[in-house]
């Protein structure tokens, strides 16, 4: 389990990230990640933890203490997160576990991305400001692994704050300013928005609609 507690200290520190900011992410108090791993406290993380991490990071959870991603008969199992993705002026996000699993097929999967099963997950669209794009209630695949140098135009799911937000992302030339803009011309945009001062949780690369 020491390499568990080496490896997440690593990947925290190389996303510049602090314990509090993660202990947060997983609904926590702020001193728990610290605590996992200066003090081996708790022994080993709960599996909803690590399921959320797992797909944060964009690693395997085998990484993390976990098994290997399930694939049953040709399926790959993604989790659906028990969080709404604002597309209006910011959800909350109380709660980031896991509450179902949606099977993919391996094959159509595979075609659709490269990412690694677990840096992918499954959220709800809540408001109307990514019409006609995305609607209220869409549920949208969110590539965790497709953030920070690989930033490029296209639709992400943003943290400001404990708040989350679909935006469309537009990069200004130079790279290092960003337009953040809503599908709905009734909703704001943000020009010349530092990268720097957000918090890319992952690109947006499908999307399912109950008809």
């Amino acid at each position: 389990m020491e390499h568990v507690r080496d490896e997440l200290d690593r990947l925290i520190q190389q996303r510049r990230l602090g314990y509090s900011a993660i202990s947060r992410l997983i609904g926590r108090n702020s001193s728990y990640i610290q605590q996992f791993i200066k003090r081996g406290s708790p022994r080993k993380l709960d599996d909803d933890d690590r399921r959320v991490l797992a797909s944060f990071f964009g690693v395997d959870e085998q990484v993390l203490g976990g098994p290997p991603a399930p694939i049953r008969d040709g399926l790959i199992e993604i989790p659906v997160l028990n969080v709404d993705a604002s597309a209006g002026f910011g959800a909350i996000a109380e709660s980031e576990t896991a509450h179902t699993r949606f099977g993919f097929d391996e094959r159509w999967l595979a075609a659709l991305t490269r990412a690694k099963s677990a840096s992918l997950s499954i959220i709800h669209v809540l408001g109307d400001s990514m019409e006609p794009t995305l609607s209220d209630g869409d549920e949208v695949l969110v590539d965790a692994s497709d953030e920070g140098s690989r930033l490029r135009d296209g639709i992400y799911v943003l943290r400001a704050d404990d708040a989350l937000v679909v935006k469309r992302v537009t990069l200004k030339p130079g790279g290092r300013k960003i337009t953040i803009s809503s599908d709905n011309a009734a909703y704001p945009s943000w020009d010349d928005v530092d990268r720097s001062e957000i918090q890319v949780v992952g690109r947006v690369i499908w999307f399912g609609r109950a008809i």
